[in-house]
């Protein structure tokens, strides 16, 4: 009775009717199809204004530019791009099973999707490692971590996926052989072998994850023992002092920052168990468009996780929306005057 209701709700057309190779165009005509997609709409036009201003914020004011905020500048970026281009294409195609953007569009889509997915990964990565740094080696921070070399740590880690993503699809055969995947005109699928989704658990998911999580565990328990040390000399007027800015602020930091990669990961880890649980996955299945979609999600989390943490967020978005960014020494406006 179901299948039968779900066949009466499918109008079945083609894609292009005026070729004979054409694909079946199954169009979701109810009520439900529709509130799905407007919702998802909406959370993608947050996504990519969110995400912007947050872009906008560290780009514009000088103050915002610490090695640690131009990391977070990398996540919003790839947050950015899920929300521009990944969820419009997810939201088309779970309206129109069609694709309507030709080869090249095809082969560029996957790409940008996965890019943004680890990029994503690798600014948690730098994120962990600078906190680290921070909390373990406070008095030395300033000269081991510097703006150029995280813009260079950056660059360098985004082009490293961006190969490793071209690989990830070149073995897949999605360049070289489409006709495997790609049975009529019309269809843009991509088909993951059962080994390499094993690889990519380990590569992208396993080593990073088991990476940030031993940095953090190593954080907290630096914090913890310094903790200790700043109650052991509260009664010291400038150990305390001193206390407060080499333990209390890398700490509250670490915990805000840890928020961020705990949501990464109950995002990311359903998507990365389904991986496994089949011989091949396929963009057109329901287990990936749900999962994926629990992915993009984490896209539009990470900005709402600075408003509710960072003052100069806060102070930031203010200046943006009554528009005082556009004053001519707006770069140098003090976002932590209240703090």
């Amino acid at each position: 009775m179901d299948d039968q209701h779900y066949r009466e709700n499918i109008t079945v057309q083609y894609c292009f009717p005026d070729s004979n190779a054409s694909c079946r165009k199954e169009i979701k005509d109810g009520i439900g199809y529709f509130l799905l997609c407007f919702v998802l709409s909406c959370i993608s036009v947050c996504t990519v204004f969110l995400n912007l201003l947050v872009i906008i914020s560290i780009s514009h004011f000088k103050q915002l530019h610490t090695p640690t905020n131009l990391i977070i500048l990398s996540l919003a970026v790839a947050d950015f791009l899920v929300g521009l281009f990944v969820m419009p294409v997810n939201i088309m195609q779970l309206m129109d099973s069609c694709w309507y953007f030709g080869t090249i569009a095809c082969y560029i889509s996957p790409i940008i999707s996965f890019l943004a997915m680890y990029g994503s990964l690798y600014s948690l990565i730098l994120i962990a490692v600078d906190r680290f740094i921070a909390i373990t080696d406070p008095l030395q921070y300033s000269t081991r971590i510097t703006a150029c070399k995280t813009v260079l740590f950056i660059i360098l880690g985004w082009s490293f996926y961006l190969c490793y993503v071209i690989m990830y699809l070149y073995f897949n055969d999605y360049f070289i052989q489409p006709e495997l995947s790609t049975h009529c005109y019309g269809e843009c699928v991509l088909v993951v072998k059962y080994s390499w989704a094993i690889i990519d658990l380990v590569v992208a998911f396993i080593v990073p994850c088991c990476l940030i999580l031993f940095l953090y565990s190593t954080i907290f328990k630096v914090a913890r023992r310094q903790a200790k040390a700043i109650r052991a000399v509260n009664n010291g007027a400038s150990s305390k002092n001193g206390g407060k800015m080499l333990g209390s602020s890398e700490i509250k930091a670490a915990k805000k920052l840890g928020t961020v990669i705990f949501v990464y990961l109950t995002c990311y880890i359903p998507f990365y168990l389904s991986s496994v649980s089949v011989n091949s996955l396929t963009s057109t299945s329901m287990v990936w468009t749900v999962f994926c979609w629990l992915i993009d999600i984490n896209s539009s989390v990470n900005p709402l996780i600075y408003a509710i943490f960072y003052t100069w967020f806060r102070a930031s978005v203010k200046c943006i929306v009554t528009c005082r960014i556009f004053e001519s020494s707006s770069s140098k406006f003090n976002l932590f005057s209240d703090n």
